[in-house]
């Protein structure tokens, strides 16, 4: 079986192991609990965590937050959700490499449970190429090494579940939530759900906006795209309207509510990249706990939220990072 190098490194992130350790220890380092509310880290049960993926420049102090969260004390295994940006795949695709190297050390794929996925016949492996090119799943290999030795745990003995979710329908979302469910119940196994938000711009045909910004008392304003409006529609910064497109889309989410988060959705259009991946775990989750109205397990829970840049520009471009958690028994 082959390899999977750091293909991104040097690029995307430093590839110096020394630099690269010192930046996440800083990034981890800062993301304390006076700046979202939570009193201990790591969060007790807090065993997924979602975390963006643009290069580290942009979103790795973002990432860190979910990172210092992650409850990993009794994982044995980890697997790692993340979107398809560069192959079309009509469903879930999984690696068929034996190792994945980080500029940290290698962390191992659990090859015989990725042989157990792919005998469902619900999963097709991935190309050496398409793997190497993703990188979704690669953005986090750090972090999740370096989690692992802040935890305590051997890089060799947790083994890694990388995951390409394609480009999947909503009953296809709930078919792998129902596959996955059972991981999800054992404690040993924890998840990384890799998204970014909003890509907001022309590069990304996207220009969603709202007219007036949502509050208490106009909870529903207006939702246009600029595109069609053009630069006289606009009442107020750019970044401010995304932020509060973002924000919905976040309380769906929290809300545990598979069907909630495909209405946001299907209303606004928002290009979150790992939606699907998104939506596979919350039809995990949505499985064990039904709608759970009076508990916060099985739905996520932010701790900090940030955008590429503050934008005014409608010829512009921004892209926005979440972190997260949900707890789990």
């Amino acid at each position: 079986m082959p390899r999977r190098i750091a293909t991104h490194a040097n690029s995307w992130y430093v590839a110096d192991k020394r630099k690269l350790d010192n930046q996440l220890n800083a990034w981890i380092q800062i993301a304390g609990s006076e700046d979202c509310g939570i009193p201990e880290f790591p969060v007790p049960n807090a065993r997924v965590i979602m975390a963006p993926h643009a290069g580290y420049s942009y979103s790795g102090a973002t990432a860190g937050f979910a990172y210092k969260a992650w409850d990993l004390s009794q994982a044995t295994r980890i697997f790692i959700l993340g979107p398809a940006h560069h192959v079309y795949i009509n469903g879930c695709s999984i690696s068929a490499c034996d190792s994945y190297d980080t500029p940290l050390g290698e962390l191992t794929p659990d090859s015989e449970l990725l042989r157990e996925l792919a005998e469902t016949g619900k999963f097709t492996w991935l190309s050496l190429k398409a793997d190497e090119d993703e990188h979704s799943i690669e953005m986090h290999l750090p972090y999740i090494y370096k989690a692992l030795e802040r935890a305590g745990k051997s890089h060799k003995d947790v083994k890694i579940v990388p995951i390409v979710v394609g480009s999947i329908s909503t009953a296809q979302e709930k078919a792998y939530g129902t596959l996955l469910k059972p991981y999800l119940e054992d404690p040993r196994n924890a998840f990384v759900i890799s998204t970014d938000f909003c890509h907001w711009g022309a590069r990304f045909s996207y220009t969603g906006y709202f007219r007036e910004l949502p509050t208490h008392d106009n909870p529903n304003p207006e939702f246009i795209h600029l595109k069609e409006h053009g630069v006289q529609a606009i009442k107020h910064p750019l970044h401010k309207s995304i932020r509060a497109l973002d924000h919905e889309g976040m309380a769906a989410i929290a809300t545990g509510r598979h069907s909630e988060f495909v209405s946001y959705l299907s209303g606004t259009r928002n290009t979150i990249c790992g939606r699907h991946p998104i939506g596979v775990m919350m039809a995990a989750a949505e499985l064990m706990f039904g709608e759970n109205k009076g508990s916060n397990l099985g739905k996520f829970r932010y701790l900090y939220y940030a955008q590429s840049e503050a934008l005014e520009d409608i010829n512009g471009s921004s892209v926005s990072y979440v972190s997260g958690f949900m707890e789990m028994p």
